[in-house]
């Protein structure tokens, strides 16, 4: 609005400085004589200037019938094409500079004034390859997802401009949630451009979405083989898919597949704790133990996990408590400082009723790193050692408000899985999750502290009516949820 006002403005401005002027070149005495062949000519102030804008049309004039007569005699030399060219000429400087103007207006994010430029620029040029881009993006912006779509469809005629149309419309797909016809579209963006790495990932993922670990495969190899992706984050990667895949041969009751599988993927990455599992278990279906407590061994070298515990357990699974005790050493001498192992240790104590070894096992862990399951193991320790109610109460009391531990964590979005799958639940990204704490709020710790009086009452009273409510089964309850080795 206030633009408008200013040109209204301007424009009366300059049709009061134009009168003025010439009212002022009237007043003037005088004049402009000018002599040609003998004949002199006197012009007033005025008829000078008009006579000036003619000279300067009749130039103009005379240029550009120069021109037309040239092309005219290159058409009459044989150039067919001469005169359209030259009539061409004008159109193509307006289309281009209103496609210019809606590359800016697309750039600005003014979407509804590049479509108009678009529209101006697709009635003097014929380079539908340009318009119709810019109508497509500008459609986009101004939120006309059919207009854009059909812009994206036109781009589909042609080879050089198919791949664009194609991953438009994929995106518009993505956005809908129509995934079965965007995987499509993305399989064909892939065999049209194998090397763009946006389309790697969006069919990567949506090949692990749809569990197309095959598939998913295949794509991971391209983008290793393209560059976009470090070996050794591919063969990482590889080997979740590969781990997944075995999952899926398992579930269709495939059992040597299934094996197979879990131990490539477990030779990928030795450090991938489902991987390692699976693998153990193929092995111990196989009846070769040893290969089985190699691969627990490797992984528990890199990570100490209770999923590997309780494959290592399965290994010999009606042994004694104490002969169990002297077989874990294979993994308790490794990491011995890494709380997992700590609690394997004394967990296996508490098996064998070795109670006080459970506790120099657990050491400073429930001062230092106090969890749920540490908690609640000490709880053991206490009942085993003969403790009253009271203390064995307390420190379940305190178990119900400590942290649980680690847990599988996505890194991308902090997302908490109760169990490992390749592909992050919220995120649906892909080998982000991670075997550790969790980022627990503040709001959620005073919570859980402010709880605590209501369930104990006061603890430091030691009074038994107050924990009345927590009975012992509660220990075997949350050792149990938190995965622990028992004989």
């Amino acid at each position: 609005m206030l633009w408008s006002l200013i040109k209204i403005f301007l424009f009366f401005a300059l049709i009061a400085g134009a009168s003025f002027g010439a009212l002022e070149l009237l007043a003037l005495e005088g004049g402009i004589r000018i002599a040609i062949a003998g004949q002199e000519y006197s012009l007033t102030p005025l008829q000078a200037v008009i006579a000036l804008v003619l000279l300067v049309i009749a130039v103009w004039l005379f240029l550009k019938l120069m021109g037309l007569l040239l092309a005219t005699f290159r058409f009459l030399n044989g150039d067919e094409t001469a005169i359209s060219r030259y009539f061409d000429r004008n159109r193509e400087r307006k289309g281009f500079q209103a496609l210019a103007d809606g590359m800016l207006a697309l750039a600005s994010g003014e979407g509804r004034l590049a479509m108009a430029k678009a529209a101006r620029a697709n009635k003097y040029l014929d380079r539908p390859d340009l318009t119709d881009l810019l109508t497509a993006q500008a459609a986009e912006m101004a939120g006309d997802k059919g207009k854009a779509e059909e812009a994206y469809k036109r781009l589909l005629t042609e080879d050089r401009t198919r791949f664009v149309g194609v991953r438009g419309i994929m995106k518009q797909r993505l956005a809908a949630g129509d995934t079965d016809k965007a995987l499509a579209l993305a399989k064909t963006a892939f065999a049209l451009k194998p090397a763009h790495e946006e389309t790697q990932d969006v069919l990567l993922r949506l090949q692990a979405q749809g569990a197309d670990w095959k598939g998913a495969r295949e794509t991971l190899k391209a983008k290793l083989k393209h560059g976009s992706l470090p070996r050794d984050v591919h063969k990482r990667r590889d080997a979740v898919l590969a781990l997944s895949e075995a999952k899926g041969v398992l579930s269709e009751d495939s059992g040597i597949d299934g094996q197979e599988r879990a131990i490539e993927a477990n030779k990928l990455s030795p450090d991938l704790i489902p991987a390692a599992v699976m693998a153990a278990k193929s092995y111990i279906e196989q009846g070769k133990p040893k290969y089985a407590a190699r691969v627990i061994s490797k992984a528990w070298a890199a990570r100490p996990h209770p999923d590997l515990a309780g494959a290592f357990a399965e290994i010999v699974p009606d042994e004694t408590p104490d002969k169990r005790i002297k077989r874990f050493r294979a993994l308790t001498k490794t990491n011995p400082n890494d709380p997992e192992t700590k609690m394997l240790l004394a967990e296996l104590n508490i098996a064998a009723e070795n109670f006080p070894d459970a506790r120099r096992a657990l050491g400073d862990l429930v001062e230092t790193q106090a969890d749920a399951r540490a908690l609640t193991i000490m709880a053991a320790v206490e009942r085993g050692e003969g403790a009253s109610d009271t203390v064995v109460k307390g420190w379940l009391a305190r178990a119900l408000s400590a942290p649980r531990g680690p847990q599988w964590v996505c890194d991308n979005c902090q997302h908490i899985h109760a169990e490992w799958t390749p592909t992050c639940d919220n995120c649906r990204a892909l080998d982000t999750l991670s075997w550790k704490r969790p980022p627990q709020s503040e709001v959620q710790a005073l919570s859980s502290a402010a709880m605590l009086p209501l369930i104990v009452g006061a603890v430091e009273d030691k009074s038994d009516e107050a924990v009345a409510e927590i009975d012992d089964a509660e220990i075997v309850d949350m050792n149990a949820a938190d995965g622990q080795v028992n004989s």
